[in-house]
């Protein structure tokens, strides 16, 4: 069972990943749209389902998998472990960040830069380069 628990895990971290490597994007360019305008409103329902239909589910069965496998596999005492646990805690809270700015957006309530979201586009990706060499090579 390990290992069909790995393959999902996996399979919902590479969801989590696109979700969150794409909904920063949509931000940059839902920031050039006029609020109220047919392209702000088409912007509004992407976020919206994005998140709810891909990044949450698959956070949560990343979330549910992964814990499985530490607990199964008493990876849990192991120092790389620990490291993972905190980039993945870290990740976890930018993706909350990103909920609040869909609700932002939602309510043409953003006051952020094209700037800043470009820069905060690049967070989810150094954190998934720490977590997978961390899963993978395990230097510790």
């Amino acid at each position: 069972m390990y290992e069909w628990i790995k393959a999902l895990h996996v399979i919902a971290v590479i969801s989590w990943m696109a979700g969150m490597l794409y909904l920063p994007r949509l931000f940059v360019y839902h920031c050039e749209a006029e609020v109220g305008s047919k392209q702000s409103e088409t912007f509004k329902v992407m976020e919206w389902r994005l998140l709810k239909v891909i990044i949450n589910p698959a956070m949560m069965v990343t979330w549910l998998a992964g814990l499985y496998l530490v607990w199964s596999g008493h990876w849990y005492t192991s120092p790389w472990f620990h490291a993972k646990l905190t980039l993945v805690l870290i990740m976890s809270g930018v993706h909350g960040f990103f909920v609040r700015w869909v609700r932002d957006f939602a309510a043409d309530r953003n006051t952020r830069s094209q700037k800043f979201y470009r820069i905060i586009n690049e967070i989810p990706t150094i954190l998934m380069i720490f977590i997978v060499v961390l899963v993978i090579v395990k230097p510790f």
